[in-house]
């Protein structure tokens, strides 16, 4: 059985003062039983964030890795630097698609990173407006994880047996306009299809995928409840202890309900 996840995803919020009592309300404030928590936050705030999570059972990521292991990239932080400082990284998350430009090979490389330091990637992939409005979101999706794992593959490394994918609807992010239940299943369910056709069938039925798109306490259920659908990647609801908690109590709920059936 897939595990099911919830990812906070910090993005450019809090400061070594505050990141770890806020960790440490989170950490109090999700403490149900059968579910993978993480939090990412910022890298100033890891070794904050580690220490106030200790012994709670919640992960802690990272935002960002370089593809490469190291060089003269002045700001730059490699998968080695973070080896040890966290188990799980996000990568080609739609902001950094957007704004650094990252491409679905460069996104492969970074995994093949992750890979090589013991970091278990989770790879985003979304489409834009456009591209639904249009009728090609599965295909655009679908060609994003291609590309993307089909890179690792061309550099002779099997897939990661601990790869997650998070789908982002960019569309849905901070826009106003919400996907539906039915919208995530369907791309989940079309991302696998993808997987099962680089990796094969089992490997794809055995790979999470999250639902990232303005997800918060109240909306949440809908996505979860889905089959498909095994979690979340959470933006703003991801610092509110309070919006975390409910979104814990549905994640136990729907891992129990998957045990039992």
């Amino acid at each position: 059985m897939r595990p099911v996840i919830i990812t906070a995803n910090w993005k450019m919020n809090t400061t070594p003062a505050d990141a770890g009592p806020l960790a440490a309300d989170i950490a109090k404030a999700t403490d149900v039983a059968g579910i993978t928590r993480i939090i990412c936050p910022p890298y100033t705030n890891i070794s904050a964030v580690s220490d106030a999570v200790e012994g709670t059972g919640v992960l802690v990521g990272a935002q960002n890795v370089h593809a490469e292991p190291k060089g003269a990239y002045t700001g730059e932080v490699s998968a080695d630097m973070l080896k040890g400082l966290v188990s799980w990284c996000i990568i080609g998350h739609s902001e950094r698609r957007r704004d650094q430009f990252e491409s679905d090979e460069l996104v492969g490389q970074k995994t093949i990173r992750l890979v090589e330091a013991g970091i278990s990637p989770m790879m985003c992939c979304g489409e834009q407006l456009e591209e639904r409005e249009a009728g090609s979101a599965v295909a655009t999706v679908q060609a994003q994880v291609k590309a993307s794992l089909e890179t690792i593959m061309a550099a002779g490394n099997g897939l990661p047996a601990d790869l997650v994918i998070a789908y982002e609807p960019v569309w849905a992010i901070g826009t106003g306009k919400t996907a539906t239940g039915a919208d995530a299943a369907e791309m989940a369910d079309a991302i696998r299809a993808t997987i099962a056709d680089v990796g094969g069938a089992d490997y794809a039925e055995s790979v999470p995928v999250l639902y990232g798109g303005s997800v918060t306490a109240d909306s949440f259920a809908e996505f979860i409840n889905e089959p498909s659908i095994d979690g979340a990647l959470i933006g703003g609801a991801g610092l509110k202890p309070d919006q975390m908690a409910g979104i814990a109590a549905t994640a136990a709920e729907a891992a129990a309900a998957r045990a039992n059936s």
